[in-house]
């Protein structure tokens, strides 16, 4: 994979969110296609799928690089990191956590609005993600959608459970409720992808976003998604994070790498 280029870089900061056509290779995403079936046969242990009312399912799982060699080697070995490193401007990269999101044929519930970082332990401007398609994706299949811009509202958004019936999370006294963005489109630059198989979109993690449900009956919609932190990512120790994401190594402050956030590249 060649540079990412000043024109993406400087896209992302503009806009929180920049698609990557073609980042990774063929052998990549067979590995990690083969990988995704292997977790779907036997989760590991964060996993958080369900099946909707109509009978189709949703399978979502995190931190599964730390119990499959393959998940591991993409988080570590593939392009990504140098591409992180590039993106945020860091000298240092660690992975965060990696997450995988396979909307099944029929699988229509939308992915609400919101954005990450108040799910996560974790504050920092140098803070992303890199979804990646494993399948054509297209408005009807579960397409991605960002808010332009909204990476620098400064603004943390209550976290809200994704499944139907998910337990709540902890109310952050500086979260605020979501604006309805599905009800005001038109006051939002929204800015969406059609992927094929290989495409990557880096994002920010305070960029706002949602995915559509796969309202297609042929096909799926496979995303595996890896995020990294860059060299002012530390831990928080407050309100709103997944509990599985929190390390009780760290305490609040502390900067992003232990042995559950690993260093993956560095400058020279």
């Amino acid at each position: 994979m060649p540079p990412v280029g000043q024109d993406r870089v400087d896209a992302f900061w503009r806009d929180g969110a920049v698609l990557i056509e073609g980042a990774v290779s063929p052998d990549w995403l067979d590995r990690v296609a083969d990988a995704i079936e292997r977790d779907i046969e036997t989760p590991g242990p964060f996993h958080h799928g369900y099946v909707l009312p109509n009978g189709k399912r949703f399978h979502g799982n995190l931190r599964i690089w730390e119990n499959d060699a393959d998940f591991r080697a993409y988080c570590f070995d593939s392009p990504l990191p140098a591409m992180a490193a590039e993106i945020m401007g860091a000298e240092r990269v660690k992975l965060f956590y990696d997450q995988l999101f396979v909307k099944e044929p029929g699988a229509d519930q939308p992915t609400r609005w919101h954005n990450d970082q108040p799910y996560w332990p974790v504050r920092g401007r140098q803070v992303m993600s890199f979804w990646l398609a494993l399948d054509e994706v297209t408005a009807d299949s579960g397409r991605l959608e960002f808010v332009a811009g909204s990476h620098d509202w400064d603004r943390l958004f209550q976290p809200e459970p994704f499944a139907p019936g998910g337990a709540p999370y902890d109310r952050g006294e500086d979260f605020e409720t979501m604006p309805d963005i599905e009800a005001n489109r038109g006051d939002y630059e929204i800015l969406a992808w059609d992927m094929k198989p290989g495409d990557v979109i880096a994002f920010h993690a305070m960029t706002v976003h949602y995915a559509g449900g796969n309202t297609r009956g042929d096909r799926r919609r496979r995303g595996y998604t890896v995020r990294y932190c860059g060299d002012d990512a530390v831990y928080f120790d407050g309100a709103g994070p997944n509990a599985g994401l929190k390390n009780p190594a760290l305490k609040g402050g502390d900067p992003i790498e232990s042995e559950q956030f690993p260093l993956v590249w560095t400058a020279g």
